[in-house]
């Protein structure tokens, strides 16, 4: 087992207790999480970062995604707090970090959807992305062929068909009545 990166909604009953859910059409890669959790990895400019810099798009609010509190590990942060300001500052950050993203399922969908836009006209993004000395994507591989679909959903997809599953979830997500998204792990 490894490491998954899922899309937390505001209403989960409605999206994914749904019957038009699709696991296929609608999740995100491991390989996808791992590129999210790169940042932090390398002393290098992360792959993403470079690609938001190539296609010219301010990718940082993926990252802001990350930030939205999730419940049992707030309350494993909480129990690891000694004294009741710590608890409080935890907890009023945990708060705006949520009010930070509240309502925020139109600008995430504007920002994937100009991230493929800019992407579908670059032909060979692997070979403008940096190498690094620990390339646990397979950068050659994961970001080749952008416009086409080379996973069957989940397992061997590659960045393009991370990008289009994440457009369509965001899209029924919406449809369903979402307002809020964020990142979650697990």
């Amino acid at each position: 087992m490894g490491l998954d990166i899922n899309i937390g909604v505001d209403n989960y009953d409605g999206v994914y207790r749904n019957d038009a859910y699709d696991f296929d059409r609608h999740s995100l890669s491991r390989t996808f999480c791992y590129l999210m959790c790169r940042q932090y990895e390398i002393e290098e400019e992360s792959e993403l970062d470079q690609i938001g810099r190539i296609a010219g798009v301010d990718i940082g609010y993926l990252y802001e995604m990350e930030k939205y509190p999730d419940e049992e590990e707030l309350k494993f942060i909480l129990s690891t707090e000694e004294s009741e300001e710590e608890k409080q500052n935890v907890i009023s950050k945990a708060e705006e970090n949520k009010e930070n993203l509240k309502g925020n399922i139109d600008k995430s969908l504007n920002l994937v959807h100009n991230l493929i836009d800019k992407l579908n006209k670059i032909t060979n993004l692997p070979g403008l992305l940096n190498p690094t000395d620990h390339d646990t994507l397979g950068n050659d591989e994961y970001f080749s062929d952008f416009n086409l679909d080379k996973g069957d959903g989940y397992i061997g997809n590659n960045f393009g068909q991370d990008l289009r599953n994440f457009k369509r979830f965001l899209e029924f997500a919406k449809s369903k009545g979402t307002t809020t998204v964020w990142f979650n792990y697990g």
